[in-house]
């Protein structure tokens, strides 16, 4: 589970992509906007973090080790997985 501080880094990431940036005339384009923002950063941008996973490749990496319905309730941190 991700802490405020990441959480709060993600809120200005998007902020600093779309709204501080761009003019919406409405909110359906402001929408449209953060749709493409969201999957471009989750399929496409490669994450230090991740180790040079994009957090769609990190997911499928967490469901191959760990299957869903694997029976783990662990809480585990975002290092716990990551790939070595």
């Amino acid at each position: 589970m991700p802490d405020n501080g990441q959480v709060e880094r993600m809120n200005r990431t998007i902020k600093d992509a779309t709204v501080k940036r761009y003019h919406y005339d409405t909110h359906d384009q402001l929408r449209a906007h953060l749709q493409l923002f969201v999957d471009a950063y989750n399929h496409a941008r490669r994450l230090k973090t991740l180790r040079g996973l994009t957090p769609y490749e990190y997911v499928c990496h967490l469901w191959t080790k760990e299957p869903k319905g694997s029976g783990s309730t662990r809480h585990t941190t975002s290092r716990d997985h990551t790939p070595r």
